[in-house]
């Protein structure tokens, strides 16, 4: 069955970098200002701001006179503060809209990166039931035309076993033992897998 993700789930990060913790946290707290503002005018106000991540990060000058310099000079320490946005919708072509136009903040001087979005189709628990009774009468067909060939019909099923459930890529053939649940792409192509196994009688 094709199917279209009904959710995205898109996260974008903002970085600074300032040679005290003080100056980097008040530099980031500008830039989620910025942030949010864009992000309101697109008309996204259900944004989760993440903790801020804190990286120490050691420089060392370039301008070394001599080994012995380079060996005993202290190096200059720095900070870089990061934290990640995510925002979670169900109108996929309006966070995609606002993905496009992100090139907004890194031309204000903001250090900004955004992430593939994910897909996300929610119903495949509820079309789970309904698509594994479909395989099983879909094996039956099958297995009835096969055996009207050879003079036999099918008297019962002996056993029956679900197998895996795969969501992937719109027409994709990939597949995997325990089920792809593929979050890439928007359109995609659900498949689920009954194994039966039945009784004959003659014609």
């Amino acid at each position: 069955r094709n199917v279209s993700s009904d959710l995205i789930v898109w996260r974008g990060s903002l970085s600074v970098e300032s040679p005290t913790l003080l100056a980097a946290q008040a530099l980031l707290a500008q830039q989620e200002t910025s942030a949010r503002e864009f992000l309101i005018r697109q008309g996204v106000t259900n944004a989760q701001f993440h903790p801020v991540a804190i990286q120490r990060i050691q420089v060392r000058s370039s301008k070394q006179t001599s080994e012995a310099d380079s060996e005993t000079g202290s190096p200059t320490v720095r900070f870089r503060l990061s934290r990640t946005i995510e925002v979670r919708s169900g109108d996929i072509d309006a966070v995609l809209s606002m993905d496009a136009k992100t090139s907004e903040l890194v031309n204000q001087g903001i250090e900004f990166a955004s992430s593939s979005p994910e897909f996300i189709w929610t119903k495949a628990g509820e079309a789970k039931i309904e698509m594994l009774a479909d395989a099983a009468r879909d094996a039956r067909a099958r297995a009835e035309q096969i055996v009207s060939q050879g003079g036999r019909s099918i008297a019962r099923m002996r056993s029956a076993k679900m197998g895996v459930f795969q969501v992937t890529p719109l027409y994709s053939t990939q597949n995997t033992w325990d089920g792809m649940k593929d979050n890439t792409s928007r359109e995609k192509t659900v498949t689920a897998v009954v194994n039966a196994s039945y009784a004959l009688q003659l014609l």
